[in-house]
């Protein structure tokens, strides 16, 4: 079956950045984080450790194309057309499923379907957090707001 690539965050480790390591590790390409697709939620995994799991999906912007497979990682890593991976029978439906979102994304831009990060200040002083969410249109962004 096919699938993205994909792993566990590390303690403290932003989505953006697990994405970015687990790519590369697993498939030697190096990226960097632009977006948040989906997230699956799901209870009662076995493997989850008796917790609830979240799988997100980032998009990712290569800078790197060669492809340096991690064998114990996986079997096989390929670069595959979207339209190719959208008409693939031997995927899992989440690749299935956001293969289809990233298609219509870059036909129709990923305004349409991208989740950007936007770093705000937290209720506890000099603290950050990551607000990820739709772009709005220039015309609703008030700076200032409460």
């Amino acid at each position: 079956m096919w699938k993205f690539p994909g792993g566990l965050s590390e303690p403290g480790e932003d989505i953006g950045d697990t994405a970015v390591r687990e790519v590369f590790e697993e498939t030697g390409i190096k990226s960097e984080f632009r977006s948040l697709l989906s997230i699956r939620q799901q209870h009662s995994l076995p493997t989850a450790f008796g917790k609830s799991d979240m799988y997100i999906i980032c998009r990712l912007q290569p800078h790197s194309f060669t492809i340096n497979c991690c064998p114990q990682e996986c079997l096989r890593c390929e670069w595959v057309d979207l339209v190719d991976l959208v008409r693939a029978g031997n995927t899992t439906p989440i690749t299935s499923r956001v293969a289809r979102l990233l298609l219509y994304g870059h036909r129709e831009g990923f305004d349409k379907v991208d989740l950007t990060v936007e770093e705000l200040p937290a209720a506890s002083t000099g603290l950050l957090y990551k607000l990820y969410h739709r772009e709005l249109p220039e015309e609703c962004a008030v700076t200032g707001a409460h």
